[in-house]
Protein backbone atom coordinates (compact mmCIF):
# COMPACT_ATOMS: atom_id res chain seq x y z
CA UNK A 1 0.00 0.00 0.00
CA UNK A 2 1.38 3.40 -0.98
CA UNK A 3 1.78 6.03 1.69
CA UNK A 4 0.69 9.65 1.24
CA UNK A 5 1.99 12.44 3.48
CA UNK A 6 0.01 15.66 3.77
CA UNK A 7 2.44 18.39 4.86
CA UNK A 8 0.90 21.43 6.57
CA UNK A 9 3.17 24.33 7.65
CA UNK A 10 1.42 26.22 10.45
CA UNK A 11 1.85 29.65 11.99
CA UNK A 12 -0.84 30.78 14.43
CA UNK A 13 -3.44 28.32 13.08
CA UNK A 14 -5.01 27.23 16.37
CA UNK A 15 -8.55 27.85 15.14
CA UNK A 16 -8.04 26.50 11.62
CA UNK A 17 -6.45 23.15 12.50
CA UNK A 18 -9.59 21.39 13.86
CA UNK A 19 -11.55 22.40 10.74
CA UNK A 20 -8.74 21.29 8.47
CA UNK A 21 -8.50 17.96 10.31
CA UNK A 22 -12.19 17.25 9.76
CA UNK A 23 -11.82 17.90 6.03
CA UNK A 24 -8.73 15.69 5.86
CA UNK A 25 -10.46 12.84 7.71
CA UNK A 26 -13.19 12.85 5.08
CA UNK A 27 -10.51 12.71 2.40
CA UNK A 28 -8.65 9.82 4.05
CA UNK A 29 -11.84 7.83 4.55
CA UNK A 30 -12.75 8.28 0.88
CA UNK A 31 -9.34 6.95 -0.25
CA UNK A 32 -8.78 3.75 1.81
CA UNK A 33 -6.35 2.37 -0.77
CA UNK A 34 -3.64 4.68 0.65
CA UNK A 35 -1.85 4.79 3.97
CA UNK A 36 -2.15 8.38 5.21
CA UNK A 37 0.17 10.58 7.25
CA UNK A 38 -0.72 14.15 8.29
CA UNK A 39 2.51 15.99 9.12
CA UNK A 40 1.98 19.36 10.83
CA UNK A 41 4.92 21.76 11.25
CA UNK A 42 4.60 24.43 13.93
CA UNK A 43 6.72 27.37 12.77
CA UNK A 44 7.06 29.20 16.09
CA UNK A 45 3.36 29.99 16.56
CA UNK A 46 2.41 32.35 19.38
CA UNK A 47 -1.06 30.96 20.00
CA UNK A 48 -2.24 27.46 20.93
CA UNK A 49 -1.24 25.82 17.63
CA UNK A 50 1.14 23.37 19.31
CA UNK A 51 -1.49 22.35 21.85
CA UNK A 52 -3.95 21.77 19.01
CA UNK A 53 -1.39 19.56 17.26
CA UNK A 54 -0.82 17.53 20.42
CA UNK A 55 -4.56 17.09 20.86
CA UNK A 56 -4.97 15.85 17.27
CA UNK A 57 -2.02 13.47 17.75
CA UNK A 58 -3.67 11.94 20.82
CA UNK A 59 -6.90 11.59 18.86
CA UNK A 60 -5.40 10.10 15.69
CA UNK A 61 -2.03 8.34 15.34
CA UNK A 62 -1.88 9.35 11.68
CA UNK A 63 -1.30 12.94 12.82
CA UNK A 64 2.38 13.75 13.34
CA UNK A 65 3.89 17.09 14.21
CA UNK A 66 7.18 18.98 14.33
CA UNK A 67 7.64 21.93 16.66
CA UNK A 68 10.44 24.23 15.50
CA UNK A 69 12.42 26.12 18.13
CA UNK A 70 11.29 29.50 16.74
CA UNK A 71 9.74 31.07 13.66
CA UNK A 72 12.07 30.22 10.78
CA UNK A 73 9.60 31.11 8.00
CA UNK A 74 7.41 28.96 5.79
CA UNK A 75 10.20 28.05 3.37
CA UNK A 76 12.28 26.39 6.08
CA UNK A 77 9.23 24.89 7.77
CA UNK A 78 8.50 23.09 4.50
CA UNK A 79 12.09 21.84 4.40
CA UNK A 80 11.64 20.40 7.89
CA UNK A 81 8.57 18.61 6.58
CA UNK A 82 10.48 17.26 3.58
CA UNK A 83 13.18 15.92 5.91
CA UNK A 84 10.69 14.01 8.08
CA UNK A 85 7.93 12.99 5.65
CA UNK A 86 7.77 9.23 5.17
CA UNK A 87 5.24 9.01 2.33
CA UNK A 88 5.78 7.83 -1.24
CA UNK A 89 4.46 11.27 -2.17
CA UNK A 90 3.99 14.51 -0.24
CA UNK A 91 1.10 16.95 -0.65
CA UNK A 92 1.79 20.48 0.61
CA UNK A 93 -1.32 22.17 1.95
CA UNK A 94 -1.92 25.42 3.84
CA UNK A 95 -3.89 25.30 7.09
CA UNK A 96 -6.18 28.24 6.26
CA UNK A 97 -8.50 26.14 4.01
CA UNK A 98 -8.12 28.49 1.06
CA UNK A 99 -6.85 25.44 -0.82
CA UNK A 100 -9.54 22.74 -1.08
CA UNK A 101 -8.40 19.26 0.04
CA UNK A 102 -11.18 17.85 -2.15
CA UNK A 103 -9.00 18.11 -5.29
CA UNK A 104 -6.31 15.88 -3.76
CA UNK A 105 -7.87 12.69 -5.27
CA UNK A 106 -7.45 14.29 -8.70
CA UNK A 107 -3.79 14.94 -7.88
CA UNK A 108 -3.35 11.33 -6.79
CA UNK A 109 -4.88 10.07 -10.05
CA UNK A 110 -2.33 12.09 -12.05
CA UNK A 111 0.45 10.83 -9.80
CA UNK A 112 -0.62 7.25 -10.47
CA UNK A 113 -0.39 8.06 -14.19
CA UNK A 114 3.31 8.79 -13.77
CA UNK A 115 3.49 12.54 -13.07
CA UNK A 116 5.98 13.43 -10.35
CA UNK A 117 4.96 17.04 -9.66
CA UNK A 118 1.25 17.85 -9.76
CA UNK A 119 0.83 21.55 -9.00
CA UNK A 120 -2.43 23.42 -8.35
CA UNK A 121 -3.05 26.65 -10.24
CA UNK A 122 -5.40 29.28 -8.79
CA UNK A 123 -8.15 30.46 -11.11
CA UNK A 124 -9.10 33.23 -8.68
CA UNK A 125 -7.34 34.96 -5.78
CA UNK A 126 -10.30 35.33 -3.42
CA UNK A 127 -9.57 37.07 -0.14
CA UNK A 128 -6.65 39.12 -1.47
CA UNK A 129 -6.66 42.88 -1.93
CA UNK A 130 -6.52 44.49 -5.36
CA UNK A 131 -3.01 45.81 -4.64
CA UNK A 132 -1.74 42.38 -3.57
CA UNK A 133 -3.17 40.71 -6.68
CA UNK A 134 -1.59 43.31 -8.97
CA UNK A 135 1.73 43.10 -7.17
CA UNK A 136 1.73 39.30 -7.49
CA UNK A 137 1.06 39.46 -11.23
CA UNK A 138 3.75 42.12 -11.68
CA UNK A 139 6.24 40.06 -9.71
CA UNK A 140 5.62 36.86 -11.69
CA UNK A 141 5.98 38.79 -14.95
CA UNK A 142 9.25 40.33 -13.78
CA UNK A 143 10.62 37.01 -12.55
CA UNK A 144 9.68 35.35 -15.84
CA UNK A 145 11.84 37.88 -17.70
CA UNK A 146 14.79 37.59 -15.33
CA UNK A 147 14.88 33.88 -14.45
CA UNK A 148 16.42 31.23 -16.68
CA UNK A 149 13.72 28.67 -15.79
CA UNK A 150 10.02 28.98 -16.53
CA UNK A 151 7.97 30.54 -13.73
CA UNK A 152 4.49 29.17 -13.07
CA UNK A 153 2.01 32.03 -12.70
CA UNK A 154 -0.69 31.84 -10.00
CA UNK A 155 0.90 28.68 -8.62
CA UNK A 156 1.73 28.51 -4.92
CA UNK A 157 2.97 25.71 -2.71
CA UNK A 158 -0.17 23.58 -3.04
CA UNK A 159 1.08 20.55 -4.97
CA UNK A 160 1.82 16.83 -4.90
CA UNK A 161 5.47 15.81 -5.05
CA UNK A 162 6.73 12.31 -5.70
CA UNK A 163 9.40 10.86 -3.41
CA UNK A 164 11.96 11.56 -6.16
CA UNK A 165 11.17 15.28 -5.95
CA UNK A 166 11.29 15.26 -2.15
CA UNK A 167 14.69 13.56 -2.13
CA UNK A 168 15.95 16.14 -4.63
CA UNK A 169 14.64 19.08 -2.56
CA UNK A 170 16.23 17.66 0.58
CA UNK A 171 19.63 17.97 -1.09
CA UNK A 172 19.16 21.72 -1.61
CA UNK A 173 20.18 23.18 1.77
CA UNK A 174 20.63 26.82 0.76
CA UNK A 175 19.88 29.44 3.41
CA UNK A 176 17.95 31.92 1.27
CA UNK A 177 15.20 29.60 0.10
CA UNK A 178 12.65 30.36 -2.59
CA UNK A 179 10.88 27.02 -2.79
CA UNK A 180 8.56 27.96 -5.67
CA UNK A 181 11.66 28.42 -7.80
CA UNK A 182 13.22 25.20 -6.51
CA UNK A 183 10.14 23.25 -7.57
CA UNK A 184 10.80 24.43 -11.13
CA UNK A 185 14.57 24.00 -10.94
CA UNK A 186 14.51 20.30 -10.01
CA UNK A 187 12.50 19.44 -13.11
CA UNK A 188 10.69 16.06 -13.29
CA UNK A 189 7.38 15.42 -15.03
CA UNK A 190 4.88 18.13 -14.18
CA UNK A 191 1.20 18.68 -14.79
CA UNK A 192 -1.45 20.94 -13.30
CA UNK A 193 -4.88 20.94 -11.74
CA UNK A 194 -6.94 24.08 -11.18
CA UNK A 195 -9.01 25.29 -8.25
CA UNK A 196 -11.00 28.24 -6.98
CA UNK A 197 -9.31 29.85 -3.99
CA UNK A 198 -11.66 30.20 -1.01
CA UNK A 199 -11.74 32.74 1.80
CA UNK A 200 -9.61 32.06 4.85
CA UNK A 201 -11.44 29.92 7.39
CA UNK A 202 -10.32 32.11 10.31
CA UNK A 203 -7.97 34.98 11.03
CA UNK A 204 -5.93 36.81 8.45
CA UNK A 205 -2.80 36.16 6.43
CA UNK A 206 0.51 36.56 8.26
CA UNK A 207 2.16 37.69 5.01
CA UNK A 208 2.19 41.48 5.06
CA UNK A 209 2.96 43.55 1.97
CA UNK A 210 6.57 44.02 3.10
CA UNK A 211 7.05 40.29 3.71
CA UNK A 212 5.72 39.63 0.22
CA UNK A 213 8.10 42.27 -1.15
CA UNK A 214 10.99 40.56 0.65
CA UNK A 215 9.91 37.23 -0.80
CA UNK A 216 9.86 38.80 -4.27
CA UNK A 217 13.41 40.12 -3.84
CA UNK A 218 14.51 36.68 -2.62
CA UNK A 219 12.91 35.06 -5.66
CA UNK A 220 14.62 37.37 -8.15
CA UNK A 221 18.06 37.30 -6.51
CA UNK A 222 17.97 33.54 -5.89
CA UNK A 223 17.27 32.57 -9.49
CA UNK A 224 18.69 35.36 -11.59
CA UNK A 225 21.79 37.53 -11.89
CA UNK A 226 19.94 39.92 -14.20
CA UNK A 227 19.91 42.80 -11.64
CA UNK A 228 23.71 42.76 -11.62
CA UNK A 229 23.76 42.90 -15.40
CA UNK A 230 21.21 45.70 -15.43
CA UNK A 231 23.36 47.77 -13.07
CA UNK A 232 26.34 47.14 -15.38
CA UNK A 233 24.37 48.25 -18.44
CA UNK A 234 23.02 51.33 -16.66
CA UNK A 235 26.56 52.22 -15.54
CA UNK A 236 27.80 51.86 -19.12
CA UNK A 237 25.00 54.04 -20.50
CA UNK A 238 25.59 56.71 -17.85
CA UNK A 239 29.34 56.68 -18.53
CA UNK A 240 28.81 57.09 -22.27
CA UNK A 241 26.28 59.85 -21.65
CA UNK A 242 28.76 61.61 -19.37
CA UNK A 243 31.45 61.32 -22.05
CA UNK A 244 29.15 62.79 -24.70
CA UNK A 245 28.13 65.60 -22.37
CA UNK A 246 31.80 66.28 -21.54
CA UNK A 247 32.63 66.62 -25.25
CA UNK A 248 29.61 68.92 -25.67
CA UNK A 249 30.76 71.18 -22.83
CA UNK A 250 34.33 71.19 -24.17
CA UNK A 251 33.25 72.19 -27.68
CA UNK A 252 30.83 74.79 -26.33
CA UNK A 253 33.55 76.29 -24.13
CA UNK A 254 36.08 76.48 -26.98
CA UNK A 255 33.63 77.88 -29.51
CA UNK A 256 31.24 80.03 -27.48
CA UNK A 257 33.11 80.60 -24.24
CA UNK A 258 32.28 79.18 -20.82
CA UNK A 259 29.61 80.35 -18.37
CA UNK A 260 30.23 78.70 -14.97
CA UNK A 261 27.18 80.24 -13.27
CA UNK A 262 24.76 79.02 -15.93
CA UNK A 263 26.19 75.48 -15.76
CA UNK A 264 25.89 75.11 -11.96
CA UNK A 265 22.34 73.56 -11.90
CA UNK A 266 23.35 71.12 -14.62
CA UNK A 267 26.41 70.11 -12.62
CA UNK A 268 24.32 69.44 -9.48
CA UNK A 269 21.75 67.39 -11.43
CA UNK A 270 24.46 65.26 -13.04
CA UNK A 271 26.17 64.68 -9.68
CA UNK A 272 22.92 63.65 -7.97
CA UNK A 273 22.00 61.36 -10.85
CA UNK A 274 25.39 59.65 -10.88
CA UNK A 275 25.29 59.32 -7.08
CA UNK A 276 21.86 57.70 -7.26
CA UNK A 277 23.00 55.20 -9.90
CA UNK A 278 26.06 54.31 -7.81
CA UNK A 279 24.01 53.76 -4.65
CA UNK A 280 21.49 51.64 -6.58
CA UNK A 281 24.28 49.51 -8.02
CA UNK A 282 25.89 49.12 -4.59
CA UNK A 283 22.53 48.09 -3.14
CA UNK A 284 22.09 45.37 -5.77
CA UNK A 285 25.62 44.11 -5.18
CA UNK A 286 24.95 44.19 -1.44
CA UNK A 287 21.91 41.92 -1.84
CA UNK A 288 24.03 39.26 -3.49
CA UNK A 289 26.91 39.71 -1.03
CA UNK A 290 24.49 39.26 1.88
CA UNK A 291 23.38 35.95 0.42
CA UNK A 292 26.95 34.79 0.01
CA UNK A 293 27.65 35.85 3.62
CA UNK A 294 24.66 33.86 4.93
CA UNK A 295 25.65 30.77 2.95
CA UNK A 296 29.23 30.82 4.28
CA UNK A 297 27.96 30.60 7.89
CA UNK A 298 26.74 27.09 7.13
CA UNK A 299 24.11 27.18 9.88
CA UNK A 300 21.35 24.54 9.96
CA UNK A 301 18.23 25.85 8.20
CA UNK A 302 16.03 25.08 11.24
CA UNK A 303 16.11 23.61 14.76
CA UNK A 304 13.53 21.23 16.22
CA UNK A 305 12.27 21.50 19.79
CA UNK A 306 9.77 18.65 19.69
CA UNK A 307 9.11 15.88 17.18
CA UNK A 308 6.28 13.37 17.31
CA UNK A 309 5.70 10.86 14.54
CA UNK A 310 5.37 7.12 14.04
CA UNK A 311 9.05 6.62 13.22
CA UNK A 312 10.68 8.39 16.17
CA UNK A 313 9.65 10.61 19.06
CA UNK A 314 12.08 13.04 20.60
CA UNK A 315 12.20 16.31 22.51
CA UNK A 316 15.05 18.76 22.10
CA UNK A 317 15.73 21.64 24.47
Amino acid sequence: MKKVTILVPCYNEEQSLPRLYERLIELCDSQPQYDWEMLLVNDGSRDGTLQAMRSLRQRDSRVCYIDLSRNFGKERAMLAGFDHATGDCVIILDADLQQPPEIIPQMLDLWEQGYEDVYARRLTRTGESWLRRKFSLWFYGLLQKFAKDDVLRNVGDFRLLDRKCIDALRQLREQERYTKGLFVWIGYRKTEVTYEQAERATGHSSFSFWRLLTLAVDGITSFSTAPLRISTVVGLIVSLSALVYMLYVLVKTLVMGGDPVQGFPTLIIVMLFLGGVQLLSLGIIGEYLARIFNETKNRPPYLIRELENNEISEIKD
